[in-house]
């Protein structure tokens, strides 16, 4: 063979090879080609993920850093024991004129005040709940609070219930004190709380985009703020409306022009306004999408407890209110009556509302404890001759019981203020056969009528220990044995009866009620009518 024949031979076997390869790689090719967009959108769907992964932590970063919480040095060491069941979050609004604040109108200076409270109670079942306002200018006994410097004041007596949130005169006001005055008037142990300011509160009115509410009558910028002297333009039409942003402020800060121009009713219209809100968030849908710039516009002007402290737990009590049932979220007030330009608590019957509470039973008697509770039953025990009881059933008139005091054990506490009440009640007691196993001081002393404590399998003996004081009440408790709280109706005439008579009528205009059932009669559910019970007188 010539060279130029290996050549050729050379050259055509490089040829094929080449054409070999050539077929191989435009098969590959169109293997790899058949492959990339599967690849592609493989790239895509990681990095649109590692897009929102990062964007949420974006977004709970900035939620993080909205957050203000106040100090837990603050609340006070002596505490109620905790309750059946359930959580108990109190939610202050706080009118400061500070900062952003100053621009949504109200009063003068930047000193935090509160003119909105209530307690709400979430039942452990998570699918009930009951919102306890507090009138403002109810009076109470403030205890000790702490200062900004770090000084405990004395306790206050017979102050108004929103001077708590200003001890100390700080813009930020004072959460801890306003808590330590709930848990000192109810005996409930307060889990959280929670302070919103008028910046906060506009911001949340507009991120669900308004919401829905309704007047009783037109209303006036003269009702808004009376000081001008004129009627003015008209800001609300009669009738039912959605508002948003400073309107929505309006609305719940209107008193005047409306029913007796009172507190009371106000707090029935931001009764309804929450509820409507409430419904608002649940239409839309409890997801991020409604949540998170809900939340947004909440943490932005919130001030919470360290136990709430950051997104992930915000959110977190938020998503566990999705199953509370929109006709089983009550708002109740504190049973009340006036006492002259002022507020008093009535007694039993906010007692009773405060043992139904700790109990975890909702307003009509039934017990929501929710999987594995053990019922009202179960309900720790709270201090003795507290007047609030914690145990099954609802507070009822006594009747007349057996007349003999042979064979009952009873202990005493004095809920007035008059001095040595409970060692001369002790004294009759003993002197009509009853065994007294104690005497103190109840943990207040505001109490109208006496109230007649009784654990499990001794309401035959309570009722023979009310029997012999005038317009005793009957309130079921957890705790063990009998205690009588003396009331205002011993003080006034310190002398034992039977059986006993009927107690005082409540004054007009109160919202006193014989018993739990009534109290749940005259609750507003998140569901009702927003036209509805708006203007209380």
């Amino acid at each position: 063979m010539t060279a130029s024949s290996h050549k050729a031979v050379a050259g055509g076997s490089a040829r094929a090879g080449r054409t070999g390869r050539s077929g191989a790689g435009r098969a590959q090719g169109r293997a790899v080609r058949k492959r990339r967009p599967l690849r592609t959108a493989g790239i895509v769907a990681v990095s649109l993920l590692v897009l929102i992964t990062a964007g949420a932590g974006w977004f709970y970063f900035k939620l993080n850093g909205n957050i203000t919480t106040f100090g837990a040095e603050g609340v006070s060491p002596q505490r109620p024991a905790e309750g059946a069941g359930g959580q108990n979050v109190l939610v202050i609004g706080s009118d400061s004129r500070s900062g952003d604040n100053s621009s949504l109108g109200g009063g003068e200076g930047d000193v935090g005040r509160s003119d909105t409270a209530f307690l709400l109670h979430i039942y452990g079942d998570s699918k009930h709940a009951v919102a306890v306002s507090i009138p403002r200018d109810t009076l109470v006994e403030i205890p000790p609070c702490r200062l900004p410097n770090g000084k405990w004041t004395g306790a206050q007596h017979n102050a108004m219930f929103n001077a708590a949130f200003s001890v100390g005169e700080s813009a930020q006001g004072n959460p801890a004190c306003t808590q330590n005055t709930v848990e000192k008037l109810s005996g409930v142990r307060v889990d959280h709380t929670v302070v919103v300011d008028f910046e906060g509160f506009s911001k949340m009115t507009s991120a669900v985009g308004g919401v829905p509410v309704c007047l009783p009558k037109d209303i006036y910028q003269g009702d808004l703020n009376p000081n001008r002297h004129s009627r003015g333009e008209r800001i609300f039409a009669k009738g039912p409306q959605n508002v948003s942003g400073q309107q929505a402020l309006d609305y719940v800060r209107i008193r005047h022009g409306i029913g007796d121009n009172s507190d009371i009713g106000r707090i029935q219209r931001q009764q309804a306004f929450v509820g409507s809100l409430i419904k608002k968030v649940k239409e839309q849908g409890f997801n991020p999408t409604t949540l998170l710039p809900l939340a947004n516009a909440a943490t932005q002007s919130m001030t919470v407890d360290p136990g709430l402290d950051s997104a992930d737990k915000l959110l977190s009590f938020a998503m566990s209110l999705k199953d509370i049932d929109l006709h089983n979220t009550k708002f109740v007030t504190l049973p009340w009556r006036y006492q002259g330009a002022r507020v008093a608590i009535v007694h039993p019957d906010a007692d009773r509302l405060w043992a139904d509470i700790k109990a975890d039973r909702t307003l009509d008697g039934k017990d929501a404890g929710g999987p594995g509770s053990a019922g009202a039953a179960s309900a720790s025990p709270s201090p003795s001759g507290t007047g609030a009881g914690t145990g099954t059933g609802t507070g009822t008139d006594a009747s007349p019981g057996t007349g003999t005091g042979t064979g009952v054990s009873v202990a005493v506490y004095n809920g007035t203020t008059a001095t040595g009440l409970a060692a001369r009640a002790a004294d009759q007691l003993k002197s009509a056969g009853f065994t007294v196993t104690g005497t103190s001081t109840a943990r207040t002393q505001d109490h109208a009528t006496t109230v007649v404590e009784y654990g499990a399998g001794k309401e035959a003996e309570a009722r023979t220990v009310a029997a012999r004081f005038r317009g005793a009440q009957l309130v079921p408790t957890a705790t063990a044995g009998v205690n009588v709280v003396l009331g205002a109706t011993y003080a006034s005439d310190p002398a034992l009866e039977s059986p006993a008579a009927p107690g005082p009528d409540p004054s007009p205009g109160s919202s006193a009620s014989g018993s739990s059932s009534d109290i749940a009669g005259k609750a507003r559910s998140a569901d009702d009518n927003i036209c509805s019970d708006l203007s209380y007188g």
